[in-house]
Protein backbone atom coordinates (compact mmCIF):
# COMPACT_ATOMS: atom_id res chain seq x y z
CA UNK A 1 0.00 0.00 0.00
CA UNK A 2 1.46 3.62 -1.24
CA UNK A 3 0.96 6.36 0.56
CA UNK A 4 -1.81 8.87 -1.12
CA UNK A 5 -0.61 12.01 -2.49
CA UNK A 6 -2.83 15.07 -3.13
CA UNK A 7 -2.91 17.73 -6.01
CA UNK A 8 -3.65 21.31 -4.16
CA UNK A 9 -7.26 22.82 -4.46
CA UNK A 10 -6.60 26.33 -4.87
CA UNK A 11 -9.05 29.09 -3.13
CA UNK A 12 -8.88 33.00 -4.51
CA UNK A 13 -10.22 35.07 -1.98
CA UNK A 14 -10.14 39.14 -1.42
CA UNK A 15 -7.38 38.84 1.02
CA UNK A 16 -5.37 36.11 -0.48
CA UNK A 17 -1.23 36.59 -2.06
CA UNK A 18 1.35 34.80 -4.03
CA UNK A 19 2.96 32.95 -1.28
CA UNK A 20 1.94 30.19 -2.10
CA UNK A 21 4.11 29.81 -4.91
CA UNK A 22 6.73 32.60 -3.51
CA UNK A 23 7.15 30.59 -0.25
CA UNK A 24 6.03 27.11 -1.14
CA UNK A 25 6.63 26.82 -5.22
CA UNK A 26 2.94 25.53 -5.57
CA UNK A 27 1.77 26.94 -9.36
CA UNK A 28 -1.26 28.96 -8.57
CA UNK A 29 -3.26 30.65 -10.95
CA UNK A 30 -3.05 34.09 -9.88
CA UNK A 31 -1.41 36.42 -7.08
CA UNK A 32 -5.04 36.51 -4.56
CA UNK A 33 -5.05 32.81 -4.02
CA UNK A 34 -6.01 32.79 -0.19
CA UNK A 35 -6.48 28.67 0.41
CA UNK A 36 -4.59 25.53 -0.57
CA UNK A 37 -7.38 23.22 0.22
CA UNK A 38 -4.10 20.21 0.96
CA UNK A 39 -6.30 17.27 1.87
CA UNK A 40 -9.95 17.65 1.80
CA UNK A 41 -12.94 15.85 0.86
CA UNK A 42 -15.40 18.74 0.98
CA UNK A 43 -17.51 19.66 -2.38
CA UNK A 44 -16.38 23.04 -2.44
CA UNK A 45 -12.36 21.90 -3.46
CA UNK A 46 -11.97 17.49 -3.40
CA UNK A 47 -8.56 16.12 -3.44
CA UNK A 48 -7.28 14.06 -5.95
CA UNK A 49 -4.67 11.20 -5.39
CA UNK A 50 -1.71 12.24 -7.44
CA UNK A 51 0.03 8.82 -7.49
CA UNK A 52 -0.24 4.76 -7.08
CA UNK A 53 -3.14 2.53 -7.86
CA UNK A 54 -6.29 5.18 -7.18
CA UNK A 55 -4.33 8.04 -8.95
CA UNK A 56 -7.35 10.70 -10.09
CA UNK A 57 -9.71 9.73 -7.65
CA UNK A 58 -11.22 11.78 -5.65
CA UNK A 59 -10.83 11.53 -1.78
CA UNK A 60 -14.91 11.81 -1.56
CA UNK A 61 -15.36 8.77 -3.51
CA UNK A 62 -12.56 7.13 -2.00
CA UNK A 63 -14.32 7.75 1.35
CA UNK A 64 -17.87 6.45 -0.13
CA UNK A 65 -16.79 3.48 -1.93
CA UNK A 66 -12.90 2.15 -0.63
CA UNK A 67 -13.67 2.10 3.65
CA UNK A 68 -10.91 -0.06 4.10
CA UNK A 69 -8.44 2.36 3.33
CA UNK A 70 -9.34 4.39 6.22
CA UNK A 71 -10.36 1.46 8.94
CA UNK A 72 -14.04 1.46 7.72
CA UNK A 73 -15.16 4.67 9.13
CA UNK A 74 -18.78 5.38 10.50
CA UNK A 75 -18.96 9.13 9.23
CA UNK A 76 -20.81 9.91 6.41
CA UNK A 77 -18.27 12.29 5.06
CA UNK A 78 -14.70 12.48 5.56
CA UNK A 79 -13.93 14.26 8.61
CA UNK A 80 -11.02 16.25 8.53
CA UNK A 81 -9.83 19.37 5.69
CA UNK A 82 -6.15 20.75 5.89
CA UNK A 83 -5.56 24.02 4.48
CA UNK A 84 -2.60 26.48 3.84
CA UNK A 85 -4.05 30.18 3.75
CA UNK A 86 -1.64 33.20 3.01
CA UNK A 87 -3.17 35.99 4.58
CA UNK A 88 -1.40 39.22 2.30
CA UNK A 89 -4.76 40.83 3.78
CA UNK A 90 -6.79 40.68 6.84
CA UNK A 91 -9.54 37.84 7.12
CA UNK A 92 -13.20 38.82 8.04
CA UNK A 93 -13.94 38.36 11.94
CA UNK A 94 -15.92 35.47 12.01
CA UNK A 95 -17.34 32.61 13.90
CA UNK A 96 -18.22 28.95 13.05
CA UNK A 97 -20.95 27.12 14.60
CA UNK A 98 -20.51 23.72 16.16
CA UNK A 99 -22.11 20.17 14.60
CA UNK A 100 -25.53 20.77 16.06
CA UNK A 101 -26.40 24.39 14.46
CA UNK A 102 -24.06 23.71 10.97
CA UNK A 103 -26.05 20.62 10.57
CA UNK A 104 -29.58 22.07 11.36
CA UNK A 105 -29.61 25.25 9.26
CA UNK A 106 -26.11 24.53 6.68
CA UNK A 107 -26.90 20.98 5.89
CA UNK A 108 -23.13 20.22 7.19
CA UNK A 109 -20.37 19.95 9.94
CA UNK A 110 -19.96 22.73 12.17
CA UNK A 111 -16.45 24.18 12.57
CA UNK A 112 -13.77 23.42 14.91
CA UNK A 113 -10.28 24.42 13.45
CA UNK A 114 -6.51 24.91 14.81
CA UNK A 115 -3.86 27.22 13.67
CA UNK A 116 0.42 26.66 13.15
CA UNK A 117 1.65 29.60 12.72
CA UNK A 118 3.89 28.60 9.45
CA UNK A 119 5.51 32.37 9.28
CA UNK A 120 4.05 35.92 10.43
CA UNK A 121 5.72 39.68 9.65
CA UNK A 122 7.04 41.37 12.09
CA UNK A 123 3.53 43.19 14.10
CA UNK A 124 1.23 41.11 12.67
CA UNK A 125 -1.88 39.98 14.71
CA UNK A 126 -4.65 37.98 14.97
CA UNK A 127 -8.05 38.15 16.71
CA UNK A 128 -9.05 35.49 18.84
CA UNK A 129 -12.41 36.03 21.41
CA UNK A 130 -14.09 38.26 22.20
CA UNK A 131 -15.36 41.24 25.59
CA UNK A 132 -19.27 40.87 25.87
CA UNK A 133 -20.57 39.27 28.76
CA UNK A 134 -23.96 38.34 27.20
CA UNK A 135 -25.57 37.67 24.27
CA UNK A 136 -27.24 41.13 24.50
CA UNK A 137 -24.28 42.63 25.09
CA UNK A 138 -22.62 41.25 22.12
CA UNK A 139 -25.33 42.16 19.90
CA UNK A 140 -25.13 46.14 20.92
CA UNK A 141 -21.75 46.25 20.49
CA UNK A 142 -21.68 44.98 17.09
CA UNK A 143 -24.88 46.83 16.25
CA UNK A 144 -22.67 50.10 17.70
CA UNK A 145 -19.72 49.13 15.53
CA UNK A 146 -17.57 48.79 19.13
CA UNK A 147 -15.14 46.71 17.06
CA UNK A 148 -11.87 48.13 19.04
CA UNK A 149 -13.80 47.32 22.77
CA UNK A 150 -15.45 43.65 21.59
CA UNK A 151 -12.31 42.15 19.57
CA UNK A 152 -9.30 40.57 21.56
CA UNK A 153 -6.04 40.95 19.49
CA UNK A 154 -3.31 38.54 20.09
CA UNK A 155 0.36 38.97 18.44
CA UNK A 156 1.97 35.92 16.63
CA UNK A 157 4.64 34.91 15.70
CA UNK A 158 6.48 31.72 13.85
CA UNK A 159 5.88 28.53 16.12
CA UNK A 160 2.63 29.75 17.28
CA UNK A 161 -0.23 27.76 17.86
CA UNK A 162 -3.59 28.23 18.18
CA UNK A 163 -6.98 26.14 19.37
CA UNK A 164 -10.57 27.83 17.68
CA UNK A 165 -13.19 25.64 18.49
CA UNK A 166 -16.97 26.45 17.16
CA UNK A 167 -18.42 29.22 18.89
CA UNK A 168 -14.30 31.29 18.94
CA UNK A 169 -15.15 35.14 17.30
CA UNK A 170 -11.56 35.12 15.57
CA UNK A 171 -9.94 36.45 12.53
CA UNK A 172 -6.41 35.86 10.85
CA UNK A 173 -4.06 39.54 10.38
CA UNK A 174 -2.58 40.61 7.20
CA UNK A 175 1.24 39.16 7.11
CA UNK A 176 0.44 35.23 8.58
CA UNK A 177 0.64 32.10 6.44
CA UNK A 178 -0.86 29.55 8.47
CA UNK A 179 -1.40 25.87 8.36
CA UNK A 180 -4.80 24.99 9.39
CA UNK A 181 -6.44 21.54 10.77
CA UNK A 182 -10.65 21.76 11.05
CA UNK A 183 -13.66 19.90 10.42
CA UNK A 184 -14.74 19.28 7.11
CA UNK A 185 -17.03 22.19 6.78
CA UNK A 186 -16.92 25.78 4.94
CA UNK A 187 -19.18 27.74 7.46
CA UNK A 188 -18.37 31.13 8.11
CA UNK A 189 -20.16 33.86 9.83
CA UNK A 190 -18.55 37.45 9.27
CA UNK A 191 -19.42 39.57 12.33
CA UNK A 192 -17.13 42.61 10.22
CA UNK A 193 -15.03 43.07 7.26
CA UNK A 194 -13.94 46.43 7.60
CA UNK A 195 -16.25 47.88 5.05
CA UNK A 196 -14.18 47.20 2.29
CA UNK A 197 -15.22 46.24 -1.42
CA UNK A 198 -14.65 43.10 -3.95
CA UNK A 199 -13.82 44.31 -7.53
CA UNK A 200 -17.44 44.94 -8.26
CA UNK A 201 -17.18 47.13 -5.43
CA UNK A 202 -19.94 45.37 -3.46
CA UNK A 203 -19.31 44.80 0.32
CA UNK A 204 -19.52 41.04 1.32
CA UNK A 205 -22.63 39.72 3.23
CA UNK A 206 -22.13 39.65 6.86
CA UNK A 207 -23.97 37.38 9.15
CA UNK A 208 -24.84 39.07 12.07
CA UNK A 209 -27.55 37.20 13.73
CA UNK A 210 -25.62 34.02 13.03
CA UNK A 211 -22.92 35.25 14.50
CA UNK A 212 -24.97 35.98 17.75
CA UNK A 213 -26.33 32.89 17.73
CA UNK A 214 -23.05 30.94 17.44
CA UNK A 215 -20.74 32.69 19.81
CA UNK A 216 -20.16 31.32 22.90
CA UNK A 217 -20.54 34.00 25.44
CA UNK A 218 -18.47 35.07 27.61
CA UNK A 219 -15.53 33.94 25.55
CA UNK A 220 -13.56 31.25 26.43
CA UNK A 221 -9.79 30.90 26.13
CA UNK A 222 -9.14 26.95 25.60
CA UNK A 223 -6.20 26.08 26.91
CA UNK A 224 -4.23 23.55 25.80
CA UNK A 225 -1.38 20.87 26.93
CA UNK A 226 2.01 20.84 24.29
CA UNK A 227 4.10 17.94 24.82
CA UNK A 228 7.49 17.33 22.93
CA UNK A 229 8.75 13.35 22.62
CA UNK A 230 12.44 13.79 21.49
CA UNK A 231 14.33 11.14 19.30
CA UNK A 232 17.86 11.74 18.69
CA UNK A 233 18.02 15.09 16.80
CA UNK A 234 14.25 14.40 15.75
CA UNK A 235 11.17 15.34 17.77
CA UNK A 236 7.14 14.75 17.76
CA UNK A 237 5.47 17.74 18.96
CA UNK A 238 1.94 16.99 20.18
CA UNK A 239 -0.08 20.39 20.12
CA UNK A 240 -3.96 19.10 20.69
CA UNK A 241 -5.85 16.08 20.79
CA UNK A 242 -9.75 16.66 20.63
CA UNK A 243 -12.68 14.76 19.95
CA UNK A 244 -12.26 16.28 16.13
CA UNK A 245 -8.36 15.85 15.83
CA UNK A 246 -4.99 15.16 17.24
CA UNK A 247 -2.63 17.49 15.96
CA UNK A 248 1.46 16.92 15.83
CA UNK A 249 4.03 18.34 14.39
CA UNK A 250 7.37 15.86 13.06
CA UNK A 251 10.63 18.10 13.71
CA UNK A 252 12.72 15.13 11.42
CA UNK A 253 16.71 15.57 11.39
CA UNK A 254 18.22 12.61 9.86
CA UNK A 255 15.61 10.02 10.39
CA UNK A 256 12.22 9.32 12.60
CA UNK A 257 10.27 6.00 12.00
CA UNK A 258 6.41 5.83 13.17
CA UNK A 259 3.84 3.51 13.59
CA UNK A 260 0.50 3.93 12.84
CA UNK A 261 -1.54 5.38 16.14
CA UNK A 262 -4.98 6.12 14.21
CA UNK A 263 -7.07 4.63 11.20
CA UNK A 264 -5.41 7.52 8.99
CA UNK A 265 -2.71 10.02 8.84
CA UNK A 266 -2.66 13.29 6.93
CA UNK A 267 0.32 15.19 6.71
CA UNK A 268 1.73 18.05 4.58
CA UNK A 269 5.13 19.34 4.58
CA UNK A 270 5.87 23.02 5.86
CA UNK A 271 9.46 23.20 5.81
CA UNK A 272 12.78 22.02 4.59
CA UNK A 273 13.21 18.46 2.00
CA UNK A 274 12.93 15.40 3.26
CA UNK A 275 11.96 11.25 1.92
CA UNK A 276 9.00 8.72 3.22
CA UNK A 277 9.96 5.61 3.04
CA UNK A 278 6.94 3.22 3.12
CA UNK A 279 7.92 -1.01 2.68
CA UNK A 280 10.71 -0.18 1.22
CA UNK A 281 9.44 2.46 -1.42
CA UNK A 282 10.79 5.87 -1.25
CA UNK A 283 8.64 8.87 -1.82
CA UNK A 284 10.17 12.59 -2.33
CA UNK A 285 8.48 15.08 0.09
CA UNK A 286 8.84 18.81 -0.97
CA UNK A 287 7.77 21.76 0.60
CA UNK A 288 3.99 21.80 -0.14
CA UNK A 289 3.79 18.33 -0.02
CA UNK A 290 0.76 16.59 1.17
CA UNK A 291 0.04 13.03 1.81
CA UNK A 292 -2.93 10.73 3.21
CA UNK A 293 -1.50 7.17 5.27
CA UNK A 294 -4.29 4.66 4.48
CA UNK A 295 -5.15 2.76 7.35
CA UNK A 296 -2.81 -0.63 5.95
CA UNK A 297 0.17 1.21 6.20
CA UNK A 298 1.05 -0.09 9.88
CA UNK A 299 4.75 2.03 10.22
CA UNK A 300 6.74 4.29 8.03
CA UNK A 301 10.10 6.33 8.16
CA UNK A 302 10.76 10.20 7.62
CA UNK A 303 13.99 10.56 6.30
CA UNK A 304 16.36 14.15 5.80
CA UNK A 305 15.48 17.56 7.30
CA UNK A 306 12.10 18.63 7.31
CA UNK A 307 9.13 19.59 9.16
CA UNK A 308 5.58 18.74 8.82
CA UNK A 309 2.44 18.98 10.84
CA UNK A 310 0.41 15.85 10.83
CA UNK A 311 -3.55 15.14 11.97
CA UNK A 312 -5.31 12.26 12.40
CA UNK A 313 -8.93 11.60 13.40
CA UNK A 314 -9.54 12.52 17.13
CA UNK A 315 -11.43 9.66 19.42
CA UNK A 316 -15.33 10.96 19.97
Amino acid sequence: MQPLFMQPVFQEKIWGGNRLRTVFGLDIPNDKIGEDWAISGHPHGVSIVQNGPYKGQSLDKLWAEQKELFGHPTEEVFPLLVKILDAEDDLSVQVHPDDAYGLAHEGELGKTECWYVIDAAPGAEIIYGHTAQTKEELSQMIADKKWDELFVHVPVKKGDFFYVPSGTIHAIGKGILILETQQSSDTTYRVYDYDRKDDQGQTRELHVQQSVDVTTVPALKPTISISETRNGKSSIITYLKTDFFNVYEWQVKGSLIFKKQAPYTLATVIEGYGKLVVDGETFELELGTSFLLPNQIEKWEVQGDVRIIASEPGKK
